[in-house]
């Protein structure tokens, strides 16, 4: 669940982890973006899309959202939890720092130094030099899939990166999609490669723990893909398609 494109990333990566899983992806087009509401209006939002998703009875609830897990996750978890296990999306910042930085954390305004960012960034990066960047306007370019807006934003966020960082988080999932722009912009040509870290594949990986299933990347691509939009069944975005996992998801017809 997300408020839009951005849960592709780890919707992605069950599907490379369990080609054989039924997914259902539940959107919230009215209501995107997540990140400019309040936390009460995110959370409202977030259990509306979440209870879409729930009524499909599934094994596991991933939050593909940072935001929404900064200000929903114990919500959506008192509501859900134990029946069905509630997986968030936490910004890798404990393996970015293990680089031993600096770091540079892009996210949303949202999430940007919110208490839940800070104490992360207390918890795991101890001893390491971390910048908090605030991306404005980039995860509703990356859900338009508007190439220049994308570059534009980006560009705005790389200029608020200090220069000697090494290490980028990319805290909202929105951003795992234009990963190899973010990148460009950002690497310096004295520097060492950039390091990037997303959390799709942690968190595909934590879902798939907490149902007791274990990765099959053979298993055969049998898995279907059902789009709830505002808990109506429907299709990807067509801007989905401008990406690579929205492409892999897209090969599999959703269910009607």
């Amino acid at each position: 669940m997300d408020s839009g494109i951005g849960l592709l990333a780890a919707a992605a990566a069950v599907r490379r982890l369990r080609p054989d899983a039924d997914l259902v992806l539940s959107l919230d087009p009215a209501g995107m973006p997540w990140g400019p509401r309040t936390p009460e209006d995110l959370t409202e939002r977030a259990l509306a899309v979440a209870e879409a998703a729930a009524a499909r009875r599934p094994d596991a609830l991933i939050v593909g959202c940072n935001s929404a897990t900064v200000h929903a996750l114990t919500t959506l978890r008192a509501r859900f939890e134990p029946d069905l296990p509630v997986i968030g999306t936490v910004p890798a910042i404990k393996p970015a720092a293990a680089g031993g930085g600096p770091v540079a954390i892009w996210a949303t305004p949202a999430t940007t130094g919110s208490p839940y960012q800070r104490n992360l960034i207390r918890e795991f990066a101890r001893g390491v030099r971390v910048a908090e960047v605030p991306c404005p306007g980039l995860a509703e370019a990356v859900e338009r899939a508007e190439r220049t807006a994308i570059d534009e934003a980006v560009r705005a966020a790389a200029e608020r990166t200090p220069e000697d960082v090494t290490t980028v988080v990319l805290g909202c999932t929105h951003y795992e999609l234009v990963a190899d722009r973010v990148r460009a912009a950002v690497q310096r040509p004295e520097l060492p490669p950039l390091v990037l870290h997303g959390s799709a594949g942690a968190v595909a990986g934590q879902a798939l723990r907490r149902i007791g299933a274990r990765p099959a990347p053979e298993a055969p691509a049998e898995g279907t893909v059902t789009v709830l939009l505002n808990g109506q069944e429907g299709a990807l975005p067509e801007s989905a398609l401008a990406y690579a996992e929205g492409r892999l998801l897209a090969q599999t017809a959703p269910v009607r």
